[in-house]
């Protein structure tokens, strides 16, 4: 049998995910106001978001002792062929405020290139799971994008940011809402693209998003036959970056509605 560094690693981490969600579920704050402390306007951090990172760095460097590592709170600490980007919580203000709708993103790239990711929402019981070339699983089941090819039956989800200026969002919305699209905003970057590769949305766009948001969904988009714009090489490997993602058959006529390359 042919050593396969990616299924090996895959496997590994959907442990190691499940261990840090159900360590950041058992950290959740209860519903009501906001716990946690504010980076910037509605851009929450809460004691999970560390520790729950902590833990995944740890887990990796343990079993993958050569390999990067790079995570939302302390930046790239290590450095390696294969580089873990891990999200602690994507979603934090979903779950600082004791919502469901919140996630431990953790992807991997060989070089520059994505080639598995483990997404999982605990509170929501669902795992999505994909590697190169070995297809997209939502909860150990196959998926793949909605075959919507009218926008006017389409829902379509655009990211919020506070480093995004109104008119920009309210511009991108109003060209979403002209295709006669529905509008979807649900405060979790890596789930909103994860609902793409599964069918649940026909589109997302967020103008300015991060590595650690995307690197898996990345792989599970791929996989899932989702389009996808050059998110790695117009500056998403360094910095923030815009993303849209949609299903094959309103993809052009989304990308040309928010100008956005796909």
């Amino acid at each position: 049998m042919t050593f396969d560094p990616i299924a090996v690693r895959l496997e590994a981490a959907r442990s190691v995910v499940r261990d840090a969600a159900q360590l950041a579920l058992s950290l959740r704050p209860a519903p009501g106001g906001p716990s946690g402390t504010l980076k910037g306007r509605q851009d929450y951090l809460t004691e999970a978001d560390g520790a729950v990172e902590a833990l995944v760095s740890r887990r990796i460097q343990e079993l993958f002792p050569e390999d990067g590592f790079q995570g939302e709170e302390n930046g790239a600490t290590r450095q390696g062929r294969f580089r873990w980007v891990v999200d602690p919580i994507d979603g934090t203000s979903n779950y600082a405020r004791g919502r469901d709708r919140w996630c431990v993103s953790l992807g991997l790239l060989e070089g520059d290139e994505p080639v598995a990711g483990v997404i999982e929402a605990p509170a929501l019981g669902e795992v999505f799971t994909a590697s190169k070339g070995k297809g997209a699983f939502l909860n150990g089941k196959p998926i793949k994008t909605s075959p919507i090819t009218n926008t006017q039956e389409a829902m379509i989800e655009m990211g919020w940011s506070s480093r995004v200026p109104a008119e920009t969002f309210n511009e991108k919305i109003a060209a979403i809402m002209a295709l006669g699209a529905m509008p979807r905003s649900g405060g979790s970057g890596a789930l909103a693209l994860a609902d793409v590769a599964c069918g649940r949305s026909d589109g997302y766009l967020e103008i300015v998003i991060q590595l650690w948001d995307v690197a898996a969904a990345l792989a599970i988009l791929a996989e899932s036959g989702a389009a996808v714009s050059p998110f790695l090489q117009t500056g998403g490997l360094t910095g923030g970056a815009t993303i849209l993602a949609a299903a094959p058959g309103v993809a052009q006529a989304l990308s040309a509605a928010v100008d956005v390359e796909i």
